[in-house]
């Protein structure tokens, strides 16, 4: 039994990591109704940046700094690019117009920081750590922590502040939002800058786990069944999509690996995310879509 619980708790903090890119999504789609398929090429970016200033030299903090005003630039760049010329456009055109912006992106890190992979330290020791008879990852719990402290912080600022007010306008009707004096354009760059931000510390713990690669920028699908799960628009629900899937995961590969075949937990998530959209489309913490016919 100690043994299924560490395997459990395990999944549960490297689910973590998944809900991480997750949060990216959701400050996204819940100010614009769009899926950013460039989430994963600012994760990439961001953590790309931050590796490559220390290695020549730059401090620490002072590298974080700069590579949160990259992200800030970059989602001015975008609002004023691409957001701008395509309100109230279709939402698949939207999409696609992300879908060019992450290789835009991923284009523009390797020509500024070279393609060659990088080795991140973070200074957080991944060696078990024994609670209650229980051996855990530290750099698991330390990433739990990081997701826990910007659950708390989002959920303040967007459900606690006229900032949060005016991003769920924009969502529910940009025009509609126009027509009140709500600048659509500021609270656009205000929320992918928060996004680049949530991009910046998944790529740095992401980087600190898998290496700084330009393979970084795929965990953008292992996101996708935690938002189906969790709902596309829930900051809470990317946190219990991502619970879920890491535990799901972990289980199936220990439990029904010797019997499937190993490598389940590549494919387990994404049947389980089907299984949600048949029973429960809009995911468990999502907002059910109203049509008036």
């Amino acid at each position: 039994m100690e043994f299924f619980f560490e395997v459990l708790i395990g999944g549960l903090l490297a689910g973590v990591m998944y809900a991480l890119v997750a949060i990216g999504f959701v400050l996204i789609y819940k100010a614009s109704g769009v899926f950013n398929f460039a989430q994963g090429a600012m994760v990439l970016f961001s953590a790309l940046t931050f590796v490559s200033l220390l290695e020549r030299g730059v401090p620490f903090w002072l590298a974080f700094l700069i590579s949160l005003a990259a992200m800030v630039l970059i989602a001015v760049a975008v609002e004023r690019v691409v957001l701008r010329p395509l309100v109230n456009r279709s939402p698949i055109t939207l999409f696609m117009a992300t879908l060019g912006l992450s290789y835009v992106i991923e284009g523009f890190a390797q020509a500024l920081w070279g393609a060659q992979v990088h080795g991140l330290e973070l200074g957080i020791s991944d060696e078990p750590l024994e609670l209650g008879g229980l051996l855990l990852s530290q750099f698991d719990l330390f990433a739990a922590l990081t997701a826990a402290s910007l659950v708390l912080v989002l959920s303040w600022l967007f459900n606690r502040t006229r900032l949060g007010l005016a991003l769920r306008a924009v969502a529910d009707d940009p025009l509609a939002a126009l027509a009140v004096g709500i600048r659509l354009q500021r609270v656009w760059v205000v929320v992918w800058s928060v996004a680049g931000f949530v991009g910046l510390v998944a790529g740095l713990l992401w980087g600190a786990r898998l290496g700084v690669q330009f393979s970084l920028s795929l965990v953008v699908l292992k996101a996708l069944p935690v938002l189906i799960i969790g709902g596309f628009t829930s900051i809470s629900g990317a946190i219990v999509g991502g619970l879920i899937i890491g535990a799901s995961e972990k289980l199936a590969e220990v439990y029904l690996g010797p019997v499937i075949g190993s490598g389940i937990e590549n494919w387990f998530p994404y049947v389980l995310a089907l299984l949600f959209l048949l029973v429960r489309p809009a995911g468990l913490f999502g907002e059910r879509a109203i049509e008036r016919v």
